[in-house]
């Protein structure tokens, strides 16, 4: 048995020790979970069905981290990953596993996400599937670390369960036909030009409609359906082309359904939504604290000919402040980051008390949250539809719809 580091835990096993344990389920991190005499050991890369070898390298106080070694009877959802990197890398997790497997435990992670922090029975619809499962990333940011004498130098992404080391990226199955064509020079060049970094960095690849983009303040052009968007290089915007259409309309068709003639977008960006909504509705609005998004949201708006639609920059205490009709017939849409909505934001919306809230969440376990409060608030859940905006990995969006009901 090899040594334990300092700082190993001990418990269930020893430091390496070897276990045969089989697989019953997928966390939401996908992470293989089996267990032992009850005992849980998490096993990334391992599908449920599975019978597998795992070395266990970290106790916890009620469950076990464990590699996985060997997989000793695999499942009939196991197909071969089509990146050579795959387990190493951490960008992905289920390259693994076909793809309609992956929509069914992505759909079935949302529901127990639910049933676990919601009271009540809120059925969760089958997970809406990505037209193109690979090479579908417009977007792409290989990292770099210092570059030192006698050390690799790498560019690429974190090492699966590693908080520092990279692993080197020649090609990405993932991202877009344009970016792996150019990623070969754009690497280079970095390689290059190793001297003029004091520190590491981060390669930017956009592929839009100029082409594949590497200029981080760069113009770029993106469509949507017919809509045509305007924003900085660097600057968020979804980074699926090939399903976005399909979110866009869902997102309208869910606010279209309560007949209301606002539109309110409160996380706006560069106008997504609210733009989307715009020939819909008497007056769509989109509200966003970046002076720069919002430059961007109206010049978009300029170029689609779309005179109903307004932006303004609203600061977080007082957002709606600046929302001039009634609630009675507004429909809001709530795009927040990654940590869901604060409770300053929540209170403000509580009390202007839209009749209908469309929450598209990148986190389900944040948005469960959040719409645990809506409940106490008087909305109550509709429609909760998961989209895969990033295939082959862990991540799934998904989209609540609310209707109040006290007005």
């Amino acid at each position: 048995m090899a040594k334990a580091p300092r700082g190993f835990r001990e418990g269930k096993f020893d430091y390496h020790e070897e276990v045969d344990v089989v697989i019953d389920n997928l966390t939401n991190l996908g992470q293989g979970v089996g267990r032992i005499d009850g005992w849980v050991v998490m096993v990334p890369f391992a599908l449920p069905g599975e019978r597998v070898r795992a070395r266990v390298y970290r106790n916890h106080a009620n469950y076990s981290d464990a590699d996985l070694v060997e997989v000793l009877e695999p499942s009939p959802d196991r197909v071969e990953p089509r990146c050579k990197l795959f387990g190493l890398c951490g960008g992905c997790q289920y390259q693994n596993l076909n793809y309609e497997s992956q929509l069914t435990y992505k759909s079935r992670q949302v529901q127990e996400l639910v049933d676990r922090q919601l009271e009540g029975n809120y059925p969760v619809q089958p997970a809406i599937g990505s037209p193109q499962p690979y090479g579908y990333r417009s977007k792409l940011t290989p990292h770099f670390q210092k570059p030192r004498e006698g050390r690799d130098f790498r560019i690429g992404f974190l090492e699966a369960g590693r908080r520092n080391r990279l692993v080197d990226v020649e090609q990405c199955p993932i991202a877009t036909k344009g970016i792996n064509e150019a990623l070969p020079k754009t690497r280079q060049t970095v390689f290059d030009n190793t001297r003029n970094y004091k520190n590491g960095a981060t390669v930017l690849l956009r592929d839009v409609e100029e082409g594949v983009i590497t200029d981080y303040q760069a113009i770029v052009t993106e469509v949507v359906g017919d809509l045509v968007f305007r924003f900085k290089a660097s600057e968020f915007f979804q980074n699926n082309p090939f399903i976005l259409p399909l979110l866009a309309d869902y997102v309208l068709e869910q606010a279209k359904e309560a007949g209301v003639r606002y539109f309110l977008d409160t996380y706006c960006g560069s106008g997504l939504f609210a733009l989307s909504a715009g020939r819909y509705f008497d007056q769509a609005v989109g509200i966003e604290i970046s002076e720069k998004s919002v430059e961007y949201a109206r010049n978009n708006a300029e170029l689609n000919g779309l005179a109903n639609c307004e932006f303004q920059v609203g600061d977080a205490a007082h957002l709606f402040e600046l929302v001039q009709f009634s609630a009675h017939e507004t429909v809001v849409v709530v795009d927040p980051p990654r940590k869901g909505c604060s409770d300053e934001f929540l209170n403000q919306l509580f009390t202007y008390g839209p009749v209908r809230v469309v929450y598209v969440s990148c986190d389900p376990a944040t948005q469960m949250r959040d719409l645990s409060k809506f409940i106490e608030a008087g909305y109550e859940i509709t429609k909760l539809q998961p989209f895969d905006l990033f295939p082959q990995t862990r991540h799934i969006e998904n989209v609540a719809t609310l209707v109040k009901t006290e007005i």
